[in-house]
């Protein structure tokens, strides 16, 4: 499969993330952040399960990984949700969401780093560009960054880091399958039902708008997409990915104005177009260097 095949496959979880506001607003926000973690994550390892069943092992196999590979799953996982729900107890979530989504950034920085990958300025202006209407998006209802909360922005931007570095660092284990990704979530929704049995009263989805919402969760968001993502990350294009990734809010801001749940305002729309110009012009550079090795190959030919 191509970088340009695994890159398509690795935008399917920007698709399923823009889902994730509209399917946490169907579960009634009554079910305590922990638990609806273990939930949607004991979803997603059920649906790998289902997935091994069919072809006809128990995936025991895929397990077998190294300690590092271990380490970023876990760390990624449920690192990052765990930083994330506790950022949200210590700093307004308006905020939190801001210094939480510079994850695709870091993760346009951070490729730099990978062997084999270069950063170009196109790269980055388009990380920003984005970003920037990310900011715009997320940051209309915004009270403002307050001393007192620091400790709050410091955990979100700790879960940037954690996400990013996961991203990134997934590269360097790029013969990992994605099946183990299975495992991990299943180890990630064990430490979340230990936090949930901790620090939370249990609370079941009384509903059935609730259960579709856990179970969508569980199955897209959750699922699907960390899936699709592992396998983006490790052989597509990991700094047009870390760019695409400032659409899942936006699209999530769509879908809950299709739902009733949200109107299109002037900082919608000029978000959005500033999302999309940021994507293309990181799109862009890979584009033109393929039309560049393609026309030297050409030369070379003739």
């Amino acid at each position: 499969m191509t970088a340009a095949s695994a890159t398509w496959i690795g935008s399917i979880s920007v698709l399923l993330w823009g889902t994730l506001a509209l399917l946490t607003k169907l579960t009634g926000g009554q079910i305590p952040e922990f638990q609806l973690m273990a939930m949607t994550f004991t979803i997603a390892f059920a649906l790998m399960c289902v997935r091994w069943f069919k072809a006809g092992h128990t995936g025991i196999r895929f397990a077998k990984q190294s300690a590092f590979a271990w380490t970023i799953g876990v760390v990624g996982l449920f690192g990052y949700h765990f930083a994330y729900f506790k950022a949200m107890t210590l700093a307004p979530a308006v905020e939190v969401s801001l210094l939480a989504y510079l994850w695709p950034l870091f993760i346009v920085l951070f490729s730099a780093l990978l062997p084999g990958e270069s950063l170009r300025a196109q790269h980055i202006a388009g990380a920003v560009v984005a970003l920037v209407g990310c900011w715009l998006l997320i940051g209309r209802n915004s009270s403002g960054f307050s001393a007192q909360n620091l400790d709050g922005y410091l955990v979100a931007f700790a879960c940037a880091l954690i996400w990013s570095s996961y991203s990134v660092l997934s590269r360097l284990v790029k013969s990992v399958p994605t099946d183990a990704v299975g495992w991990f979530c299943g180890v990630t929704a064990v430490l979340a039902w230990i936090c949930h049995l901790m620090w939370e009263q249990t609370v079941w989805p009384d509903s059935a708008s609730q259960w579709v919402g856990v179970i969508g969760l569980g199955l897209g968001p959750v699922g699907v997409a960390f899936f699709t993502w592992d396998y983006g990350v490790k052989h597509g294009n990991i700094q047009l990915l870390g760019t695409l990734a400032y659409c899942a809010p936006l699209i999530s801001v769509v879908l809950l104005v299709l739902a009733g749940f949200g109107e299109a305002t002037s900082a919608v729309i000029m978000a959005s177009v500033l999302i999309v110009f940021g994507s293309l012009v990181a799109g862009r550079t890979r584009a033109r260097e393929a039309n560049i090795t393609g026309g030297d190959v050409a030369n070379t030919g003739s």
